[in-house]
């Protein structure tokens, strides 16, 4: 008997493990398919394939060597730290593998290899591991890695090559040069500069036309988010009083160019931050074509696609709250005839059964926005404190780097007289046709008692991003040094007129109009551009010429 019982007593807890075993809680989305994790990754990789081939073709073997560094690493990344945090070893599904191609193909080639491993460190260990591992991440692993890289080696990750050549890319030749400057068909089948993986539009669209085939993704987040910039893009066209052709060659080519395929179709579809209804990916793919349009446009850069993407992982929660679908049954509500009225009317009953109060609820989105209200409130506040506690320490900042500037400009001076009052001056140069600058001061450069030279501390406004704030030395007619004191353009690019000693050293010794050419200078009055920054040269460059002007006329405060 008691051997019975003691069967007994197992068959029924073999019967509760194997229960137990058949219920398996997971993080949501819980979507019943035949598919597996490592199935649809396996399938990423292989749609992912003729943009790498392409990579490899065009940029040699650097390229192949990235993939394979981004790859190892990510995977490496992720088995030691489920080592160290005593999780179950997830590398065998290709997550990893994934996240290391993707952050790959959105890197420049000639990146240092260690950068590269330190962003796939990143995206692994700290925006996946650490919030709890796969189908946990707040945002997109890659694209969160590739953004930490660009705030943190900004040069690097903005330096282009193509036939181990460094140039801008079409992008930035589009902002600079106009849409005569690129080339479509080259953006389109991939010969053109750029991150590894993004080059070619063709490519792409091979692999994200395999997604769709095999099921891994639908149409709706590329073709809402890629619709909705498109639209933004020939509405800003039309009011740039753009013809037919040139609009359409405009818009082609900022689909084709800055990523936006790749980011449309590889990760703005990534399962775990998107929206699983289908209202929130058409809003997520509108907000996404929106944002990444403002970006571009307005941008200091010209590619926004990054930054679009995980702004909008971020919004998804709020996206989904929005639109989740009403459960079945929802609202239902016991219903009993009123004894006054005579006719149905719903009315809520406790557990009693008799009727309660109704209490309006207060709605998700409501608390969310107050809260977020809340919190730019007090940040604004805490940002306004600190702006006070700092505004002494940066104005006497901003008063050394002047002097310093005076000193670069003029070595030979060893005091200085500024003189702001010159609005008369600003309406000389308004007259000569110099309307894209200000000058805010004229310096008399001393040695000793002696009149050095005269330093002009001038602003141009048609800088790439902004104003360009710098001072020009002038000494007998002839530039004697251009020194930036505020600049705040594309790092790589138009940082460079600050950041190269080879451009500003081009106007020392300059005394006529001078001219910006893409070439190498064939006169003394030339000035060679900034690779994929004409317009910053331009910029500079007309000031310059602005400061030559008023030393001639001679019309100055003694």
């Amino acid at each position: 008997m008691a051997e019975e019982k003691k069967a007994a007593a197992v068959s029924q807890n073999a019967a509760d493990k194997k229960e137990q075993n058949m219920m398996n809680i997971s993080a949501s989305p819980h979507i019943r398919g035949g598919q597996t994790t490592t199935f649809i990754m396996w399938d990423v990789i292989v749609a992912l394939m003729p943009a790498s081939v392409i990579g490899i073709y065009n940029f040699g073997y650097r390229a192949a060597l990235m993939i394979l560094i981004c790859v190892t690493g990510c995977v490496v990344s992720e088995y030691l730290t489920e080592l160290l945090l005593k999780r179950k070893n997830t590398i065998r599904d290709l997550s990893a593998v994934v996240t290391g191609l993707l952050i790959a193909l959105n890197l420049p080639v000639e990146l240092p290899y260690w950068m590269a491993l330190l962003g796939c460190i990143f995206a692994i260990v700290v925006v996946k591991q650490l919030f709890g591992g796969i189908g946990q991440n707040f945002m997109n692993p890659a694209l969160a890695g590739r953004v930490f890289l660009v705030m943190s080696f900004a040069v690097p990750m903005t330096r282009f090559t193509i036939d181990a050549v460094t140039t801008a890319t079409p992008l930035m030749v589009l902002r600079s040069d106009g849409v005569n400057a690129v080339d479509i068909w080259d953006m389109f089948v991939g010969n053109s500069a750029g991150t590894i993986g993004e080059t070619s539009a063709l490519a792409l669209l091979v692999g994200a036309l395999y997604l769709i085939i095999k099921r891994v993704i639908r149409v709706t987040i590329p073709l809402t988010y890629i619709g909705s910039f498109a639209l933004c893009i020939v509405i800003y066209g039309l009011t740039q009083d753009m013809g037919f052709e040139e609009l359409m060659r405009f818009t082609a080519a900022h689909i084709c160019g800055g990523g936006l395929m790749l980011g449309a179709c590889f990760m703005a579809t990534d399962y775990v931050t998107s929206p699983i209804t289908e209202k929130g990916k058409v809003i997520f793919g509108i907000l996404l074509g929106g944002l990444t349009f403002c970006f571009r446009i307005w941008g200091s850069s010209t590619e926004g696609v990054s930054y679009a993407i995980i702004i909008g992982n971020l919004l998804v929660p709020m996206i989904e709250m929005i639109t989740k679908p009403k459960p079945f049954g929802k609202g239902y509500e016991k219903k009993s005839i009123s004894e006054n009225r005579g006719w149905l009317e719903p009315v809520e009953l406790d557990e009693e059964g008799k009727p309660v109060k109704n209490k309006k609820k207060k709605e998700g989105p409501l608390r969310i926005l107050v809260a977020i209200c809340c919190i730019a409130l007090l940040s604004g506040a805490l940002l306004g404190g600190i702006f006070a506690l700092t505004e002494k320490p940066i104005a006497e900042t901003a008063e050394r780097k002047k002097q310093e500037s005076y000193k670069a400009v003029m070595p030979d001076a060893d005091s200085y007289e500024e003189y702001t009052e010159v609005d008369g001056l600003n309406t000389m140069l308004e007259d000569a046709g110099y309307t894209g600058v200000t000058l805010d001061s004229s310096v008399n450069a001393l040695k000793g008692s002696d009149t050095a030279g005269r330093i002009y501390i001038i602003t141009s406004h048609e800088g790439y991003a902004g104003d360009i704030k710098m001072a020009v030395g002038i000494k007998d007619g002839e530039v004697t040094g251009v020194n930036m004191l505020s600049i705040g353009e594309t790092t790589g690019l138009g940082m460079e007129a600050r950041d190269n000693p080879s451009f500003a050293a081009q106007y020392v010794g300059k005394k006529n109009t001078l001219e910006v050419v893409k070439t190498t200078p064939e006169s003394d009055d030339e000035i060679q551009a900034i690779t994929g920054a004409t317009i910053t040269s331009k910029a500079v460059t007309n000031a310059v010429n602005a400061v030559i002007y008023l030393d001639s006329a001679g019309e100055l405060p003694e």
